[in-house]
């Protein structure tokens, strides 16, 4: 085995250039799969971190099928046994109440259907952006009552200003008419115009009397210390709740479930890329094939010769494949060095791409991503490269066992 490895070690610098071509080729393919993947991954988490920051949340327990209802009837009616359960959770890193449903809000001039979140001002704060979105005024505080947040393109349609007096119409859970006069406290700006132009923000104190909710909320959400955490803070939340007595059922939910559009887009990302990265790993498998087919045609003669003095075609076809494979783990090897030591660079300073940030700010996101270096992401890419080079590699190793040592030493 010695022996072959160093024959196989001599034959690849037989001709430096081009095996200094083949590992170049190679390291550079590995390098930016490392680097690409690392972006995509970062940007992902940074996206989802952000857009469930400004109002979702990485998880939610609500009432079953409040999601795909959304009546005010189904609600969390003791969401003080839910808090106790997430303090249970060392993962959770912060949690909050609301109450919400749709009702009519009006202005002097203008009247429009909008979404009433009844939410808890300093827990609001502890988990999601909303109080730094706050362009005009002022956030909620815990002495509010009959103040509002609202959206700036709401705003805008209600000719609203700070300062300003909103009339909200709605249905009380227990049927009856829900009305309240609210003043405006501050204005809101997320980017996202279907949060901006739908929404408005008042104290959940207010909200609960208002919609006669008791201490009913319809959300209580969640936010995780990591986004790796929320599987099994899912897991946790869903089996205690069931030690919980309610006449209801509680479900818990994720993100996905949650921002079913966000995930679908994510996904579809993820599938061109992969496709992108299956086409970059093919030219590299096509190096490969090129560079060991004109080694055995240089080297016809030789192996013909090898066979003739007792040499077995198998023996050949390892010391290629060693060949092939040491190309390929030195590329490799070099790739993976390489394109960590991008990926961290960029990982502290991050990307601009502030010329795309109006396509960004749909979801939240400032003018720089940061990829993020994961074990998947700096091994997964090379991998490939290495399992479709060894296919390639294959096909001219094997050819050798074809050959007839008398044809291959006539061979010009």
């Amino acid at each position: 085995m010695t022996i072959d490895v160093k024959m196989a070690w001599r034959n690849i610098w037989r001709n430096p250039r081009r095996s200094i071509l083949t590992i170049s080729a190679i390291a550079f393919s590995s390098l930016l799969l490392v680097f690409m993947l690392s972006f995509q991954f970062g940007s992902y988490e940074t996206m989802i971190n952000t857009s469930v920051k400004i109002h979702i949340g990485h998880l939610q327990v609500q009432a079953d099928e409040y999601l795909d209802k959304k009546t005010i009837g189904l609600v969390v009616p003791n969401p003080a046994a839910v808090a106790a359960v997430l303090e249970t959770i060392p993962q959770v890193e912060a949690y909050t109440f609301r109450g919400q449903t749709f009702s009519l809000v009006s202005s002097k001039q203008r009247t429009c259907g909008a979404v009433v979140t009844g939410i808890d001002p300093r827990r609001e704060a502890q988990v999601s952006r909303l109080k730094k979105l706050v362009r005009q005024g002022r956030f909620l505080s815990e002495k509010d009552r009959a103040q509002a947040l609202i959206g700036k393109l709401l705003a805008r349609n209600l000719r609203l200003g700070l300062g300003d007096e909103l009339t909200v119409l709605g249905q009380a859970r227990d049927g009856s008419i829900a009305a309240t006069v609210v003043t405006i406290k501050g204005i809101y700006s997320s980017s996202i115009d279907e949060f901006d132009r739908s929404a408005i923000q008042i104290p959940l104190k207010t909200f609960q009397t208002v919609y006669a909710m008791n201490d009913a909320v319809h959300e209580v959400v969640i936010i995780a210390k990591s986004l790796s955490d929320v599987a099994g803070i899912k897991r946790s939340i869903e089996s205690k709740l069931l030690a919980l007595e309610n006449q209801k059922p509680l479900r818990t939910l994720d993100w996905q479930e949650l921002m079913p559009g966000l995930r679908q887009g994510i996904e579809m990302d993820l599938i061109s890329g992969m496709i992108f990265y299956f086409l970059l790993i093919l030219v590299v498998a096509f190096s490969i094939l090129n560079t060991f087919l004109m080694a055995i045609f240089e080297r016809t003669k030789e192996f013909g010769v090898m066979m003739a003095i007792g040499t077995t075609p198998g023996r050949l076809t390892k010391v290629l494949l060693i060949e092939s494979m040491t190309l390929t783990v030195i590329g490799i090897i070099s790739g993976i060095l390489l394109g960590s030591m991008m990926t961290l660079y960029f990982q502290s300073r991050g990307i601009d791409f502030s010329g795309a940030s109006d396509l960004l700010s749909q979801f939240g996101i400032s003018g720089r991503m940061y990829p993020k270096l994961t074990m998947l992401s700096a091994i997964s890419g090379p991998m490939a490269v290495w399992a479709i080079t060894f296919l390639a590699a294959l096909y001219p190793a094997l050819k050798v066992r074809r050959m007839r040592p008398v044809d291959a030493m006539r061979a010009v």
